[in-house]
């Protein structure tokens, strides 16, 4: 779809201006061993809200939603793997000097694997907004990162999920980049009663097409 794929060059977000390539790309006939993969092992860590003593600060969510083809169809057994920064909005990493507390409860990383009908479910905490040196006064919005793996080594997708009402969308380059308003808007998670956990989390769905008109936006930077 027109429009539904950001730039290489977008010149608010500044990092671009000197990423992005400046002479036409090559394309590069694929191999035998970039279409095929491992036979992944279930992980288990898809809850980030156990793998360190005690509970993490924050919103406690459940984030869950399949993962389909361009046709509908179900991708089962696609590696799902997400990222994101703690209730403060810091990432558990040396190159975050962000002037905000780490929680030791929290790591912030977690993977699972869809079932049969591409199903996949996260526990989690909400992400917090950082500031970055995009430009004055930047800040991200709250996001969690998502890459993909089907079933080789070249299909990968790597992307954000941001939260839908979150005032700091109108002013990210990033997820701006994305000319198209119906693009962008398959990046923002909804909330999901239907998910939410009783005295527990709060849900949201985040489904993921991959490829054809509904995919989601190849992420530039992680």
């Amino acid at each position: 779809m027109t429009g539904s794929q950001p730039p290489y060059l977008h010149p608010p977000y500044v990092a671009t201006r000197t990423r992005s390539p400046r002479q036409p790309l090559v394309p590069l006939p694929p191999t035998p061993s970039e279409w095929t993969g491992p036979a992944l092992a279930p992980p288990d860590a898809a809850d980030l809200t156990r793998q360190l003593p005690g509970e993490p600060l924050g919103q406690r969510i459940v984030v869950a939603g399949r993962v389909v083809d361009e046709d509908g169809r179900p991708v089962p057994r696609a590696l799902v793997e997400v990222w994101q920064a703690n209730a403060a909005g810091r990432y558990r990493h040396d190159a975050d000097q962000f002037d905000a507390p780490l929680d030791p409860s929290f790591l912030g990383a977690g993977r699972t694997l869809t079932d049969a009908d591409g199903r996949y479910r996260f526990i989690t905490v909400r992400p917090g907004a950082y500031p970055w040196r995009n430009h004055p006064n930047a800040w991200r919005p709250a996001h969690i990162h998502f890459s993909l793996f089907g079933p080789a080594f070249a299909a990968r997708l790597v992307t954000q999920m941001y939260f839908e009402g979150d005032p700091l969308l109108a002013y990210d380059p990033i997820f701006n980049s994305i000319p198209d308003e119906r693009a962008r808007a398959a990046l923002v998670a909804a909330f999901d009663w239907e998910g939410t956990e009783h005295f527990r989390a709060l849900g949201y769905r985040f489904d993921i097409v991959l490829g054809g008109r509904d995919a989601p936006e190849w992420e530039r930077e992680s």
